[in-house]
């Protein structure tokens, strides 16, 4: 009977956020080593029908860092990365585009119509148009190019909209057209942000390798549990932003400033965090949250 109370408890604390996520739109990035392990993507994809069976509207955008790596490997092509970004040449892209839409996104599909939860492919090149990625390196004026990586210019909502309203969870690639009409690779990060923003979504989830933002990336016990906005820059001056972590971060404030209530970064490898992070009072990752929320 111990064990009963014990999950009848959980269901009851569940229940005021039910309540009130219900027909939310709440995006969900899947992605990082949380994707090699099918122990923990059946995890995560288990709570991501679980919020979907209790009226939320979820649209799940992925990456796939590593089975690209593999896929580069395979083809013969070195993997390159600069500031924690992917640099794409004209054959990399078409590995990238292939292990996404024949190998990952129809098995993240797959297995959410097994668990019950009706979901439907959305090629990325349907809905975001992008512009080709370029900076300046500040110590050496030189022009930093990624080849065909984008950032997104627009992101056409009414194909995702239409799946939702049809009671489907969109599972996207992070793939868009750019100004030469060429497919380019975008930041998985910087594109659930871009669909959280034009969807002006409740909540935006990350769910990566990573606990959620530390102060000290070799202590795990240095969680930082709840991040105001303006709170950012100063940890980017600091350094304990840099990295893969920055452009994720700077998708979150670019997704809080365009109206999502609150962002959440997720250790995907931890069994049931999606829901442990949207469904408890405590939660388990970090949130970052605008002033007044």
């Amino acid at each position: 009977m111990q064990d009963v109370s014990k999950k009848a408890a959980v269901l009851i604390e569940a229940l005021p956020y039910i309540q009130r996520f219900r027909n939310a739109v709440v995006v969900v990035k899947f992605g990082g080593s949380a994707m090699e392990d099918p122990a923990h993507v059946n995890g995560v994809l288990e709570d991501v029908a679980f919020m979907e069976c209790v009226g939320m509207k979820v649209v799940v955008v992925h990456g796939g860092g590593k089975e690209i790596s593999r896929g580069m490997v395979e083809a013969g092509i070195e993997s390159r990365f600069v500031r924690g970004l992917r640099v794409t040449c004209e054959r990399s892209i078409e590995v990238v585009r292939r292990v996404m839409r024949t190998d990952i996104n129809p098995r993240i599909v797959r297995s959410l119509e097994e668990k019950g939860a009706p979901a439907r492919s959305l090629h990325g090149e349907d809905i975001f148009t992008v512009r080709r990625m370029t900076d300046v390196d500040p110590a050496t004026g030189e022009t930093l190019d990624w080849g065909f990586v984008g950032d997104p210019n627009d992101v056409r909502t009414e194909p995702i909209q239409a799946m939702l309203a049809e009671g489907l969870i969109p599972v996207i690639t992070p793939l868009g057209i750019g100004p030469d009409g060429a497919v380019h690779n975008i930041n998985a990060d910087v594109a659930a942000a871009a669909v959280a923003k034009a969807l002006k979504a409740r909540k935006l989830a990350f769910l990566s390798d990573v606990p959620g933002l530390l102060r000290d990336p070799k202590d795990p016990e240095s969680l930082i549990s709840t991040l105001q906005l303006g709170e950012v820059d100063g940890l980017i001056k600091q350094g304990i932003i840099s990295g893969g972590m920055l452009p994720k971060i700077q998708s979150c404030v670019e997704a809080l400033e365009a109206g999502v209530r609150k962002v959440h970064m997720i250790d995907g490898r931890m069994l049931h965090s999606l829901l442990m992070e949207m469904f408890t009072e405590k939660g388990v990752g970090t949130e970052i949250v605008a002033a007044g929320v």
